[in-house]
C-alpha cells in the first residue's frame, strides 16, 4: 500500500493535485504542512495534521514541519469570520518553542535518510525587504487571482471585511512553498482543506518562478456527528499540553467519543491497521453499550500523546469513576487532585469539608445539601448525615476517593503523620 491508498482508506483525501498519485508510489518526496504558533501547545484539532506528517515519514517520506514565527505576525484568514489578534514578537517565540518541543514526540529526527526537521518561517520573512516582496512575489499575483480564494471571498462577504494585512496571507504562504522548493527540494504541501487555496498559490507560485511543479494534498476538516466542531468541549479546547488539559480530562474525552464518529477517529488519530478498526466497527454495532471501541481510541491517542505512566494513571481513573474495583492499590495508581493533612482530620474536619477540599462543591452550604440529597460517597459507601465528621479509618490506604454522583470523582490523598 502507498502513502496515497493508506490516506485514502483512513479517509483523509479531499482534494489533491494530478498527478500526486503516482508521485507517492515512485519517488521519495519532501514534504511539509504549517503550523501557525497562536498557542504555546497544539490541540487535537492540530492532531490531525501531526498524524499526516507522521504517516508520510512512516511510507519513507521526508517531513517538514513549519512553525509559522513569521506568517503567525500577519494571521491566516482560512476558516476565521473576523480578524485575528496580532500576538507579539516575544509571545510568538515562546509560542514557537512550546510547539516545536510537541512535534518533537511524533516525528523521528533522526532517521538515517528521511529525518524531519522544523523550521521557522521567520528565517525568510524576517529578511525579506517590502520593495524585493513586491517586485519578486507579489507581481506574480493578480488581485483577481486572490479575490477567487474561499480564504478570501468569504471574508470580503463578511460585515468586518479583511485587512490587507491578511488579505496579504496567501502570498506570504506562497513564498514559504517557494522557499522550501528552492532550500529543501520540497515538492508536497498537505494540510486541511481550509489550506486549498493558500497551497495552489504556491504551487502556482514554483510554476511560474522555477518553471515546475509541484504538488498540494488535503484532507477533511474534521466536524462531529452532531455537526459541531471537533475538539470543542463544554470545557473549552482539548490541548495536548497536560498543563492545560490533564492527561484524565484528556482520555476521558476520547472516552466519551459518540458512536457514530469513533471509527473515523480510530482511522485517522491512530496507528491501528484496517482489519483491527473493522473489527472494532463491528463490536460498535453488536454491542454499543460495551464501548470497546472508545475504549481502544482513548488508549491509543493518550499513549501517543502522553506516554504509557500516564494512560495507565488515566485508566486507574476511569475504572474508579466507572465502577472499576476500589481497593487501596487501585486509589494509589491515580494522581490525586487534592491533599488533607492527617491532624486536620484527627481534630475533627466535617465531611462538608472533605467535600469542598475534593472541589466537587463551591461552599460547605452547598456540600451540605449534596449530601442531604443522598449524592456524595466516600470510598463508594454513600454518605447520608451532612454533620458526619470525617474518619481515619474510612481511608483506603492513604487517600479518599470522594464522588458527586457519577462523573464528579476527585481523589483526596491524606498527608503528614
Amino acid at each position: 500500500m502507498t502513502l496515497f491508498e493508506e490516506l485514502q482508506w483512513r479517509g483523509m483525501v479531499s482534494e489533491s493535485t494530478e498527478g500526486v498519485r503516482e508521485t507517492l508510489s515512485s519517488e521519495r518526496v519532501t514534504a511539509y504542512i504549517g503550523f501557525d504558533p497562536t498557542a504555546s501547545s497544539l490541540h487535537i484539532g492540530n492532531l490531525l495534521t501531526v498524524m499526516g506528517l507522521a504517516r508520510l515519514q512512516k511510507f519513507g517520506h521526508t517531513p517538514i514541519a513549519i512553525v509559522g514565527g513569521g506568517t503567525g505576525m500577519i494571521g491566516d484568514p482560512s476558516g476565521k469570520s473576523q480578524e485575528r489578534n496580532l500576538l507579539s514578537a516575544e509571545q510568538i517565540a515562546l509560542n514557537v518553542t512550546g510547539v516545536r518541543a510537541q512535534l518533537e514526540r511524533f516525528l523521528d529526527f533522526n532517521a538515517p535518510e528521511n529525518a524531519a526537521t522544523i523550521v521557522n518561517n521567520a528565517d525568510w520573512l524576517g529578511a525579506i525587504d517590502l520593495l524585493s516582496y513586491l517586485r519578486d512575489v507579489g507581481k506574480h499575483f493578480t488581485v483577481n487571482y486572490m479575490l477567487q480564494k474561499e480564504s478570501v471571498s468569504r471574508r470580503i462577504e463578511s460585515a468586518d471585511g479583511i485587512s490587507y494585512t491578511e488579505f496579504s496571507y496567501l502570498i506570504l504562504q506562497a513564498y514559504d512553498f517557494l522557499q522550501l522548493f528552492d532550500r529543501r527540494h520540497c515538492t508536497l504541501q498537505m494540510g486541511g482543506t481550509d489550506q486549498w487555496g493558500n497551497i495552489t498559490a504556491g504551487i502556482e507560485l514554483i510554476r511560474r518562478v522555477r518553471g515546475k511543479k509541484a504538488h498540494g494534498l488535503v484532507w477533511p476538516l474534521l466536524k462531529t456527528a452532531a455537526g459541531t466542531k471537533f475538539g470543542k468541549t463544554e470545557a473549552g479546547t482539548v490541548w495536548l499540553d497536560p498543563q492545560r488539559t490533564s492527561e484524565r480530562d484528556f482520555y476521558q474525552f476520547w472516552l466519551q467519543t459518540d458512536d457514530r464518529d469513533v471509527i473515523n477517529y480510530l482511522n485517522v488519530f491512530t496507528w491501528l491497521e484496517q482489519p483491527e478498526i473493522e473489527r472494532l466497527s463491528r463490536g460498535v454495532e453488536a454491542d454499543p453499550a460495551g464501548r470497546g471501541a472508545q475504549r481502544r481510541l482513548a488508549d491509543e491517542v493518550t499513549r501517543m500523546v502522553h506516554g504509557d505512566n500516564a494512560l495507565a494513571q488515566a485508566q486507574g481513573d476511569a475504572a474508579l469513576r466507572f465502577g472499576g474495583a476500589l481497593t487501596a492499590e487501585s486509589l494509589q495508581g491515580v494522581v490525586a487532585s487534592a491533599s488533607v493533612s492527617a491532624s486536620k482530620i484527627a481534630a475533627g474536619m466535617a465531611t462538608t469539608e472533605l467535600v469542598l477540599i475534593a472541589g466537587l462543591a463551591k461552599s460547605k452550604s452547598e456540600a451540605f445539601r449534596l449530601i442531604e440529597q443522598g449524592g456524595v460517597t466516600i470510598n463508594d459507601v454513600a454518605v447520608t448525615d451532612p454533620r458526619a465528621l470525617v474518619s481515619l479509618d474510612q481511608a483506603l490506604g492513604n487517600r479518599f476517593k470522594v464522588s458527586r454522583g457519577r462523573r464528579g470523582v476527585a481523589i483526596v490523598e491524606i498527608t503528614g503523620a
